[in-house]
């Protein structure tokens, strides 16, 4: 039988808290707990006769619960057999193989989990430093996230504009000072950056620098930790200082 492509678990899903919220609906609960213990793919008939729910309302919670990317869908032939008179494969449903978190304010474990796991793998190959490593790992990373920066600027946005959409969807909540630098209000990785501060705090800075630079928007990023903000604050560059800029100009 065909089965569902594997998901990127880093690709983003449905808001998290709309997410979760949709199972407070006891029918949906219900649903997807039967298609949790079943372990496997599940009909729209099996889990209507399941829950006692009539098979409109269990193909509509059910697809719900696959839009919010709580369930993975396939197409898959119930009956086993294949071939003229086999009929038409049925929609079935499994539980989704992607994490959906919720915090508040908003927390990312997972990206410094990833890149300190990707220093120490390759550290113990290598022999280098891993806190090295570590800032490599997040430079790269860094590049990935100017490349959407980039993007967001090319359909017509600021610079900054673009900027401030792709870490307010990283969690940093941006926000913009009257003379154009941008305070991130919210630190994703605050518990880490609280036990390990240099560690976390260096990563975090070299990730939001390469981001700027592989952007290209006029913003650098500034190590200046302060309490309860996120230690990066992002300031406009001089026009004096920009590529292309001429001399004597002001801003």
């Amino acid at each position: 039988m065909p089965s569902a492509p594997t998901p990127d678990p880093t690709e983003s899903i449905a808001d998290p808290i709309e997410t979760v919220a949709a199972l407070g609906d006891p029918n949906r609960r219900k649903l997807y707990d039967h298609v949790v213990e079943a372990n496997g793919w599940v009909g729209r008939d099996a889990a209507a006769e399941a829950s006692g729910l009539r098979r409109g309302i269990t193909a509509h919670h059910l697809d719900k619960l696959a839009e919010l990317g709580l369930l993975e869908v396939d197409y898959q032939r119930l009956s086993g057999r294949s071939g003229p008179g086999a009929g038409r494969p049925a929609k079935v449903y499994r539980r989704a193989r992607r994490d959906v978190d919720v915090s508040l304010p908003p927390r990312d474990y997972a990206l410094p989990g990833r890149l300190l796991a990707d220093a120490l793998v390759a550290a113990s190959t290598t022999g280098e430093d891993p806190g090295r490593l570590l800032d490599e790992a997040a430079r790269r990373e860094g590049i990935a996230l100017g490349a959407a920066i980039a993007a967001g600027a090319d359909e017509g946005g600021p610079g900054a504009e673009a900027a401030m959409v792709a870490l307010e969807a990283r969690g940093f909540e941006p926000t913009q000072d009257q003379d154009g630098t941008i305070l991130l209000r919210n630190c994703p990785f605050h518990e880490l950056a609280r036990s390990h501060t240099s560690l976390i705090c260096g990563m975090n800075h070299c990730l939001l620098t390469a981001a700027m630079e592989s952007a290209g928007v006029t913003l650098d990023a500034s190590l200046e930790p302060h309490d309860d903000m996120c230690c990066v604050r992002l300031h406009r560059r001089p026009i004096g200082d920009r590529p292309g800029s001429q001399p004597g100009e002001e801003s």
